[in-house]
């Protein structure tokens, strides 16, 4: 089925420098690696029949690189690139970002190393901080027009190719809440704060005491978690930005904040059924994928780059998963209630500074591959598992979580926004939100903690 246009778009305006991303694909989410060598993975077949795509002979025997910040698909890039060495008889060679380490601090290290790779899979706002001086204008590329509303501007120009679509939220399994509540579930109905609260109370008097699951990472709680503050603004990343130079500058109060205080009482009843309750900074981030899927808990929030783990415990893409909303606050009119959030997360930055006229020619020509290869395009789909953000792509993705996505984004049931927020924001907030996860802190330190380190990107702002 062809892919109805995408909704309204985001379109980033570089503003700030040295940024990173608000880890919407989150690079750090894996304790261990899903792509295992030794594990027996039944991949889904690629029709190699049928390639329409028109090769440049002349580029065949060039080698370039691919530096990967999406640990959950390295396996698969590793079969793609062998795919399109096989048709174009140019080489890639997929390179991972070591587990934990950062995408932007990596890819820096390579440039100062004078040793870039030519293509580097980077946070949205990694791209922002490198295009104007690292990376090749791809302004003029012929996918640019099948990737309307998920492109990424600086100084009105394209210099990425945009990835992925993620989205985040309350991760359900739908099977785990009928086989306990003994009726039908129908997650349409759960509209406010208080509705999805009466659901938890009911699952816990049926028996399942604590039905969340919930991560204890610092780049969970500091990233995905509380940048709902910024994101749930207006919906939107130009309103996230807005409401980020507002904390700055005073304008608004983070004390008398509604999003701020709505967001604290949506974390509250998660922390309240959290199933690590006893001991949440102990939580094992592979373990909240088994209690999901065995049933222990029903809840987990998360991403749909989570499908892997939760796979590897167990669960089959025909199995009932999906997402509900982040819901703050009781209004059923109130977008935040009503939607998820799904953005463009990882974008692909070519190297403009020391790939030689060759190497360009062919990363730019793997990248239209993707587009409008018959087999670029079942591959970014069916093996990396992607949701596609170019509109001439057949495929819908296969995993419940992303296929959810898939269906809210075109169904108009998610809000395109993604704060741009500095590189230490989810580590440093993230550990206070760990303080308060731990019940070490109470309401009025964390908000306390975060207007101090606003305070001081502000004061940095101004050369102070």
């Amino acid at each position: 089925m062809k892919r109805k246009s995408p909704g309204k778009g985001i379109v980033w305006v570089a503003t700030m420098a040295l940024l990173t991303s608000a880890l919407t694909g989150c690079t750090f989410g894996f304790a261990s690696d899903p792509d295992d060598p030794n594990e027996v993975v039944e991949e889904v077949p690629i029709d190699t029949s049928v390639d329409t795509f028109s090769y440049d002979t002349t580029l065949s025997g060039t080698s370039i690189t691919l530096l990967n910040s999406k640990a959950e698909i390295q396996v698969a890039l590793e079969a793609m690139s062998a795919a399109y060495e096989e048709k174009s008889g140019v080489h890639v060679e997929v390179m991972p970002v070591t587990d934990g380490d950062s995408p932007y601090t990596k890819v820096v290290s390579l440039y100062n190393s004078g040793n870039p790779p030519t293509l580097s899979i980077l946070d949205t706002t990694d791209v922002i901080a490198l295009a104007r001086e690292k990376a090749a204008d791809l302004s003029e590329e012929p996918w640019i027009a099948e990737a309307e509303g998920y492109l990424t501007y600086v100084d009105g120009k394209v210099y990425s190719f945009p990835l992925c679509i993620e989205g985040r939220g309350i991760i359900y399994n739908k099977k785990v809440i009928e086989d306990t509540l003994g009726r039908e579930f129908d997650p349409s109905v759960i509209k406010t704060q208080a509705d999805f609260k009466a659901l938890l109370d009911e699952l816990a008097a049926a028996g399942m005491e604590r039905p969340i699951s919930m991560a204890k990472e610092d780049w969970s709680l500091g990233a995905h978690q509380l940048q709902y503050i910024y994101e749930t603004y207006d919906g939107t990343s130009e309103g996230a930005q807005e409401a980020i130079e507002a904390i700055k500058d005073g304008t608004i109060d983070l004390e008398s904040y509604d999003r701020m205080s709505q967001f604290v009482s949506a974390f509250d009843i998660l922390k309240a059924y959290n199933v690590a309750g006893k001991d949440p900074l102990g939580a094992d981030y592979d373990e909240m994928a088994i209690d999901l899927a065995d049933g222990k808990t029903a809840f987990w929030f998360n991403g749909n780059w989570a499908w892997p783990n939760i796979e590897e415990a167990g669960a089959k893409a025909e199995d009932a998963y999906g997402f509900l909303p982040y819901f703050m606050n009781n209004d059923e009119t109130d977008f935040v209630n009503q939607k998820i959030q799904a953005s463009p997360s990882k974008q692909v930055m070519l190297d403009g500074q020391f790939a030689s006229k060759e190497q360009q020619a062919a990363a730019k020509e793997f990248l239209n591959w993707i587009v409008y290869s018959e087999i670029g395009q079942q591959m970014l789909v069916k093996r990396c598992n992607i949701i596609p953000p170019f509109q001439n792509n057949p495929y819908e993705p296969a995993d419940p979580l992303s296929r959810d996505i898939y269906e809210k984004v075109h169904a108009g049931a998610a809000f395109n926004a993604s704060a741009i927020v500095p590189n230490d924001h989810w580590a440093v907030l993230g550990a206070a939100m760990q303080k308060y996860l731990a019940d070490r802190s109470d309401r009025a330190e964390l908000i306390e903690t975060i207007n101090a380190y606003w305070d001081e990107q502000a004061r940095l702002g101004k050369g102070e």
